[in-house]
């Protein structure tokens, strides 16, 4: 089920100009619980609530997915902006035209069960890195996988039983980051992209999630829940969005209420000036 807005609650668009940290206002409902905003390249800005998915603008306008079922907060667009790519409740990825809404499955079958969780699409666009969910033993196994944009075989990247997350392409398309328990709580990693050894980018007491490569480069957007969180909730007090630096230097630009929903998909403005963020104020 989607999630909903508690009593007196809020959902909030928010841009933050990287340069200067400063944050302004996009956009407010108090009727739609609307998260994980993306920038198309020609800089609108879509978001995902109530299983749909919408491109904002004086309001919420909603964009056809051709029958595709509902969607949660995983959805990327292609490189060229002709296409939307998204989660669906049902477990599998599909690929919708912009244009004309037409859909198009771009996921296997992996069995009962087993569900794909969309966070990245290479530079180049051929290529979707997700999170495949698969239940082993009452277990839940979560690993990051590559597949065709246009369909095919998938590739597994990672092969492990730690929580991994929040798959996305390097710029140059060479590495895929993610974030992970392996290190005791969730920390930033990277991966070369067909797989190898993980290399962690955090190490702080902070749990970090879905890293967000700038397209430039330059950065990497985050979202940084309190010590000790379980998971990646919504709702949380102290929830910040963090800068790192190729140099290694972590920057601090905003403490929020917020968490699932905030920043779950890339988010950067296709010129790498600004990122965009929901807050979920109460």
């Amino acid at each position: 089920m989607p999630r909903t807005l508690r009593p007196g609650q809020r959902s909030e668009l928010y841009v933050v100009e990287v340069g200067t940290g400063d944050s302004r206002l996009v956009y407010s409902s108090s009727t739609v619980l609307f998260e994980a905003p993306n920038w198309t390249p020609s800089g609108d800005l879509l978001v995902n609530g109530d299983g749909r998915l919408f491109r904002v603008g004086d309001g919420l306008e909603e964009i056809e997915l051709g029958g595709v079922p509902a969607i949660n907060n995983d959805h990327v667009v292609s490189p060229d902006g002709r296409t939307v790519y998204v989660s669906a409740d049902d477990g599998h990825l599909y690929a919708v035209s912009l244009d004309d809404g037409t859909p198009r499955r771009v996921t296997n079958d992996r069995g009962p069960g087993y569900h794909h969780y969309l966070h990245g699409v290479s530079a180049d666009g051929t290529t979707l890195a997700y999170i495949g969910l698969e239940h082993v033993d009452g277990r839940r196994i979560t690993n990051v996988w590559t597949i065709p944009a246009a369909g095919g075989d998938d590739v597994q990247v990672t092969d492990d039983e730690h929580a991994d997350d929040g798959s996305e392409f390097s710029p140059d398309g060479k590495w895929i980051y993610f974030n992970s328990e392996r290190a005791g709580h969730a920390q930033l990693f990277r991966i070369p992209a067909g797989g190898g050894e993980a290399e962690q980018l955090t190490f702080d007491e902070r749990v970090n999630w879905f890293p967000h490569p700038a397209p430039d480069g330059s950065a990497i957007a985050y979202v940084s829940f309190p010590h000790g969180t379980e998971g990646h909730p919504a709702d949380v007090d102290d929830v910040r969005l963090r800068l790192l630096a190729a140099d290694g230097e972590i920057r601090e630009l905003a403490t929020l209420f917020g968490g699932q929903g905030t920043m779950n998909v890339p988010s950067w403005s296709p010129d790498s000036a600004r990122f965009a963020y929901v807050v979920y104020p109460l």
